[in-house]
């Protein structure tokens, strides 16, 4: 199974789809630190929305393969920039969270994500669990090994 890091603002999301993908009892619980497992790393929102602690998501980025970028349906605004992804030397995904919040804009948490960059893009409730199969579906496909020169 490839390693997911997942990133995002406070609040999108990322602690209850880490849960969800581990099959744990969905608890709210707020992320104070970079929280490693086995295939999944949580990171606080407070690192996305601070340009120095930013840094730190670059590096943690190295230690997964893909890099799982998370946009709440209800979000008023967006953290990344156009083309962001073109800078990860990593397989990026874009995850919209919360799709079945009342005010929530699917279409425009997925225009986001693919303005960023984000070719796959998963749509989730992470308390139901729609959703989450298929990300998990994703993560256990074989990785292309690229010819080594």
């Amino acid at each position: 199974m490839k390693k997911l890091i997942l990133m995002g603002r406070s609040e999108s999301g990322k602690t209850t789809l880490k849960q969800a993908l581990s099959r744990e009892k969905i608890q709210y619980r707020k992320t104070q630190y970079i929280h490693y497992e086995d295939v999944l790393i949580d990171t606080p929102g407070e690192y996305a929305q601070t340009h120095r602690l930013g840094y730190a998501l670059a590096l943690y980025a190295y230690e997964a393969d893909v890099v799982g970028l998370l946009v709440a349906a209800t979000e008023p605004y967006t953290l990344f920039p156009p083309n962001i992804t073109c800078m990860v030397n990593r397989d990026v995904i874009g995850i919209v969270t919360k799709i079945n919040e009342p005010k929530a804009d699917r279409k425009l948490a997925e225009l986001w994500l693919r303005n960023s960059g984000c070719r796959e893009i998963f749509f989730v409730d992470s308390v139901t669990g729609e959703g989450v199969e298929e990300i998990l579906a994703y993560l256990n496909r074989p990785q292309i090994k690229k010819p080594q020169k």
